[in-house]
């Protein structure tokens, strides 16, 4: 071994270490051009339409194409994972229809908080013992995280389209560091779904074609999470009480079985997102939603998008109980929150009571959709 390999192979092992001791489950090297088709199946999924309204993918697709477009001078590529395994299984929060169902990596901290500033002190030490630049990424820039962490041997990409690691199952938060350092490249993970397809048979609403193609207008994920419109009729009884992401194809996969709970505590559940009372919910104004939900990824979505979806849970609640807090959302200020909340009235109440609801607040409402909600609903 030559000196210079000898100070890159003691780097490598320095970032380990302090990764490890910064709270990392998992670390690779790859190389900026190791993607693969990965951009060209990126492209096919622009041109069939299956981003649905993120016009950033299409925007940004030929720098996701390659690495090297976000940092010109790159020679390696370092991707960390963190576990945000959870304790117990998360579809049992489906049960209990009168409450929400969160996703298991909105229940704690916000991840991109959690991760920048210690993926800033890796890069750090990187850039000081190199002497070279570096640039730190967490899902806030265009780069294709999931297949340069499967060519750095964290994982593979399942027949969900989500990384898969035999330690860690479908749960890691991913980021990387683009670095001008030399850096010897780990084994790439090959793929272990075999004949498996519990993922692509659990997803309420089909969203998956295909294996390992995802269509995002048909997933609960994006519908309640990234989707800023009215959700269609047809996906509102399949996504239950699931307010905020779903993680029914995350949560079958068979790898899970070697995953711990993740042991970083800010990614853990917090009184705010574990599975509170829809009714809770509900009575949120803006104020109150934003200190509720401060420090986590459910803020994004703001209050209208997020009661829009709580609405939905009520409606597929079953729970008469609710039926006061849906009424009390018919004159919202937003008309995506008043057009979900006719919707769930509807579905909690019989005929004669939306009637007489109907009477009273139809010939209020200018906004068409909200209206077209009213004459779609029973004894239209």
């Amino acid at each position: 071994m030559t000196r210079g390999q000898e100070a890159k192979s003691k780097l490598i092992e320095a970032v380990r270490e302090r990764a490890t001791s910064l709270g990392f489950d998992a670390f690779g090297i790859t190389s900026p051009g190791s993607i693969g088709k990965a951009g060209a199946r990126l492209q096919d999924f622009l041109e069939r339409g299956r981003h649905g309204d993120m016009d950033w993918l299409k925007d940004t697709a030929e720098r996701r194409a390659d690495p090297r477009q976000l940092m010109a001078s790159a020679r390696s590529v370092i991707v960390l994972g963190m576990s945000y395994g959870p304790k117990q299984d998360p579809l049992k929060a489906l049960e209990a229809t009168s409450n929400a169902a969160i996703s298991v990596y909105a229940k704690g901290r916000d991840y991109h908080e959690v991760m920048k500033g210690r993926l800033k002190e890796i890069a750090g030490l990187v850039a000081g013992r190199a002497g070279c630049d570096v640039k730190v990424f967490v899902d806030t820039a265009p780069l294709m995280e999931k297949p340069l962490a499967a060519a750095a041997g964290l994982g593979w990409q399942g027949k969900h389209t989500n990384l898969v690691s035999r330690e860690h199952g479908s749960w890691l938060f991913l980021g990387a560091i683009l670095t001008e350092a030399d850096l010897a490249a780990s084994a790439p993970e090959t793929d272990h779904c075999g004949s498996c397809r519990r993922c692509l048979d659990i997803c309420p609403t089909d969203a998956f074609p295909a294996p390992y193609q995802l269509d995002a207008r048909r997933c609960i994920a994006y519908l309640t999470v990234e989707y800023h419109g009215h959700i269609a009729a047809e996906f509102r009884k399949p996504i239950g009480n699931r307010v905020f992401g779903c993680d029914d194809c995350l949560a079958v996969c068979p790898w899970n079985k070697f995953a711990e709970a993740a042991s970083e505590a800010k990614l853990a559940a917090r009184a705010e997102t574990d599975n509170p009372p829809l009714a809770d919910l509900l009575a949120l104004d803006d104020g109150q939603f934003r200190k509720r939900f401060a420090g986590t990824p459910v803020k994004r979505a703001g209050r209208a998008r997020f009661l829009r979806n709580c609405l939905i849970a009520a409606g597929n609640s079953g729970d008469m109980g609710l039926a006061g807090s849906v009424e009390e959302l018919l004159g919202d200020p937003s008309p995506l929150v008043r057009a979900m909340a006719v919707w769930a009235y509807g579905e909690l109440l019989g005929d004669n009571e939306f009637s007489r609801a109907r009477a009273r607040y139809l010939p209020l409402e200018s906004d068409a959709d909200v209206i077209m909600e009213w004459n779609a609903g029973r004894s239209a």
